[in-house]
């Protein structure tokens, strides 16, 4: 077998087969050539070429999503790292564990006019949980930071760095190592169980459980069971909070959207327990903060945010931890808030159906005939913007896992992330993107590791339609030209040159036509493209709101 010679190499190859750091997502450059030697070289390990380093971040962090481990990534000194940055912020705040390992000159050549010379050291201060500033000779110091770095990307749930200064030559070979790493032991370390005082909740009438965005089967099936079963309590979920019980509340904006005041502080609960990571509706932001509950309880065994600057308490232990916990501790309240509140979302329900069913083809009407069309037991990736907000609206099978890169939610590396996970996943994968995401991150495509039942299906308003929903839009071409970003691109000729299936739908029969033939092929990936009127969908969106109230 080939082995770099320079020792350092060799000290980060042995160290990460040991701590079973699998996947390698290599972007090429010359500096990095002693680990990209190494890495290709042992069958252990997973690599990939992915040359456009924002798009093998964002590809690496689609395979640590579905894994819930670690995957790394390596680039070349200079520019090359500083294109991680998008997806090193998004995996911070989605709480996704990444290895970011840079090649470096050695520590002399820094600042003295170099060429593809940065400074690189803590180039992610404020954004990894942790930054392994290597020494420019393997040394034990050396692999004490690695495996910190290691175990902090493990245990915290997040991006780390670790940026490795190598001199030339790097291109020499060695049969055997000359260089054995010391090996620590980085177990976690043990956390006890979190005591709380159930008064709070034994005393509330109503409660309210907000669930975030989180990977699926992370609260059991029968802890949902349990919370949605209590008269005082309302689950409010979102489209990837990948839960799912008829008592829940799947479609928070359809619920409050239309509350007048005295509905507002009717809702008003007692307590509110928060699981999960960030919020996509604004709506249920401004209603926390503009009617705050009394007690607010996160849950969660790493982070807490203030997101409605009511936090009382940070749970630090899993939700399935805690539900087991109170179900053992409590009794049943009585309080009709549960029933009231699925009264109100069964009479939103038949006005939503009825709406829907009278609207001309347009964003909204599209997501409606594409959710009936979802085949089961898929996983779907959503981008953001106006694409997850029309999500939220309908309500998707249990059997589909749903995931959105909320952390940051950025438009730009969609794609990426969703073709990480369909290349680990089990399910076959569908992502429905905008148009303007799409074109964004279209150097997603160029990527060797796409299934062949990968599905995209784009929403194409020509323009970015979210900027004509939220408040301040003006019809003038200030407005198109730098909020809407008018356009009359199409993905046709990327589906030719990245080789995949093309197919178009431009009315409500062409769509549902497209769309059978879209999940009845699966030997070459497809791009489905809906184009849809730009001018009318901010109207009927707001139309829709107060229609099914």
């Amino acid at each position: 077998m080939n082995y770099p010679e320079i020792p350092l190499a060799q000290s980060i190859l042995q160290l990460f087969k040991a701590k079973g750091i699998q996947h390698i997502i290599i972007s090429p450059g010359s500096r990095n050539a002693p680990l990209t030697i190494g890495f290709t070289n042992d069958s252990f390990f997973k690599c990939y070429s992915i040359v456009d380093e924002r798009c093998a971040a964002f590809f690496a962090m689609g395979i640590a999503q579905q894994l819930n481990q670690p995957t790394a990534l390596l680039c070349t000194s200079g520019s090359a790292l500083l294109n991680y940055y998008p997806a090193v912020t998004e995996a911070f705040y989605s709480q996704i564990p990444l290895i970011i390992v840079s090649a470096d000159r050695p520590t002399s050549k820094i600042d003295i006019g170099d060429g593809q010379t940065i400074r690189q050291r803590n180039v992610f201060e404020n954004h990894s949980l942790f930054n392994a500033n290597l020494l420019d000779e393997a040394s034990e110091q050396n692999d004490e930071l690695i495996q910190k770095a290691i175990a902090t990307a493990k245990n915290k749930k997040g991006p780390v760095h670790i940026n490795v200064p190598f001199e030339e030559p790097l291109y020499n070979i060695v049969s055997e190592y000359s260089y054995n790493p010391v090996l620590l032991n980085d177990e976690p370390e043990v956390k006890f169980e979190e005591d709380f005082d159930t008064t709070v909740i034994q005393n509330a009438d109503k409660i309210v459980v907000l669930i975030g965005s989180q990977n699926p089967n992370i609260i059991s099936k029968e802890n949902i069971d349990y919370l949605a079963s209590l008269p005082n309590v309302v689950i409010l979920t979102e489209i990837n909070s990948n839960i799912h019980h008829k008592n829940i509340v799947a479609n928070i904006d359809t619920l409050i959207t239309t509350f007048s005041e005295d509905d507002f502080k009717d809702f008003q609960p007692d307590l509110l327990l928060t699981f999960g990571g960030m919020i996509v509706s604004k709506r249920v932001k401004a209603m926390f903060r503009n009617y705050p509950p009394k007690n607010h309880w996160h849950v969660d065994e790493l982070r807490a945010y203030d997101t409605f600057s009511a936090l009382t308490k940070h749970l630090n232990v899993s939700p399935d931890d805690f539900l087991s916990q109170i179900k053992e501790r409590i009794s049943i309240v009585n309080s009709d808030f549960s029933e009231k509140i699925q009264t109100i979302m069964i009479n939103r329900k038949k006005g939503h159906q009825t709406y829907i069913d009278a609207i001309p083809f347009s964003d909204l009407k599209s997501f409606h005939i594409i959710w009936n069309n979802l085949p089961q037991n898929i996983q779907l990736q959503i981008s953001n913007s106006a694409v997850i907000r029309y999500a939220q609206l309908f309500e998707t099978d249990k059997s589909i896992d749903v995931y959105c890169n909320r952390g940051t939610s950025g438009i730009d590396g969609s794609t990426s992330t969703a073709i990480g996970a369909a290349v680990i996943s089990s399910k076959p994968t569908v992502l429905i993107s905008g148009d303007i995401s799409f074109f964004y991150d279209s150097n997603a495509l160029w990527n060797n590791y796409i299934p062949k039942n990968f599905k995209i299906i784009i929403i194409n308003n020509s323009g970015g339609g979210i900027f004509r929903i939220l408040p301040g839009h003006v019809e003038n071409k200030t407005f198109n030209t730098f909020f809407e970003t008018e356009h009359n691109l199409t993905a046709e000729h990327l589906a030719k040159m990245y080789q995949f299936n093309y197919l178009i739908a431009n009315n409500e029969e062409e769509l549902n036509l497209a769309l059978k033939l879209l999940f009845s092929q699966n030997d070459q990936p497809q791009i489905l493209e809906v184009f849809t009127p730009s001018k009318i969908n901010r109207d009927l969106l707001r139309n829709y709101f107060t229609s099914i109230s």
